[in-house]
């Protein structure tokens, strides 16, 4: 018997040392995972409340874009949904809020999947706002001609939709100026034509005006009517007599480093919004695997 035992392949102190043996193994090929450092879990809270901000932000742009919508039912005859202005305010509060909402949600959950689709569509983003950049550069003469198109328009159409009639006012107001060239464009309305009916005839708008209050309290919307009828010295005595298109265009040069200052900004923040995404994961990738 005591040669059979010699003879067996293994003993059960033997076992007990391939098993330690194995544990080791398993230490080796198998270590902890790796944990997130503090920082990591600063910059994960910083991206969570970075997105929320601009969610918030996205969803308040999306609420005044519906309801400028709405508070215009029915819309007014004739002006297709697709053409008014505050549908620009309802497509960009739509677009903020998805990719914020994805950063949000890359970050508290952890997903890799909504941190790459967040990613992706703050590059696409930033790419459409420096190529649109370049080629404003590249092409000023065509923004020009587009603007005095878009002002001509709004002149054609002043008393069709509340929302251009509004930015036309706030144009002429600011700018002290009447009509595209001169006072006299308001001829080409149907409503301040001198050949068509109503008490508006032969007129302007109020925000022509010089003193739209004439040193009252309560403004005179009836200052503009028959300015049309009257000489160049007569009518200059009451509107503004110069056109807004060169206004326009002055007040837009003046205004350039703003504008420069305030894309580049909007690049910082997106950029430093991106830099966190990617951190966050970074770390969740390491984590995983």
């Amino acid at each position: 018997q005591a040669s059979r035992l010699a003879e067996l392949p293994y003993s059960s102190f033997d076992n007990d040392e391939d098993d330690d043996t194995a544990e080791q193994d398993r230490g080796v090929w198998y270590p902890d995972p790796p944990k997130l450092s503090p920082f990591s879990h600063c910059v994960r809270y910083l991206a969570f409340l970075w997105n929320l901000l601009f969610l918030l932000l996205g969803l308040l742009t999306l609420a005044v874009g519906v309801w400028g919508l709405l508070a215009k039912s029915p819309l007014p005859g004739g002006v297709p949904l697709s053409s008014d202005p505050m549908l620009l305010f309802v497509l960009a509060g739509l677009g903020t809020s998805a990719v914020s909402l994805a950063g949000c949600l890359g970050a508290f959950r952890a997903s890799p999947c909504l941190l790459r689709f967040f990613l992706g569509a703050v590059l696409a983003f930033g790419g459409l706002e420096v190529l649109g950049g370049l080629l404003l550069l590249l092409a000023r003469r065509r923004l020009r001609d587009a603007l005095r198109d878009l002002l001509l328009l709004c002149l054609l159409r002043y008393q069709e939709d509340p929302d251009l009639q509004f930015l036309v006012d706030e144009v002429q107001r600011s700018l002290q100026c009447c009509g595209l060239e001169s006072y006299r464009d308001w001829e080409s309305n149907l409503y301040f034509n001198c050949s068509a009916p109503g008490v508006q005839a032969c007129g302007v708008p109020a925000s022509c005006c010089q003193d739209l209050l004439q040193n009252g309290s309560v403004p005179n919307i009836q200052c503009g009517f028959g300015v049309l009828g009257l000489g160049a010295a007569a009518a200059g005595a009451v509107v503004h007599t110069g056109g807004c298109g060169a206004a326009l265009g002055a007040w837009l040069r003046g205004q350039a480093g703003a504008i420069a200052a305030g894309a580049a900004v909007l690049l910082l923040l997106e950029a430093v919004g991106a830099l966190m995404a990617l951190r966050v994961l970074r770390d969740i990738t390491a984590v995983r695997v």
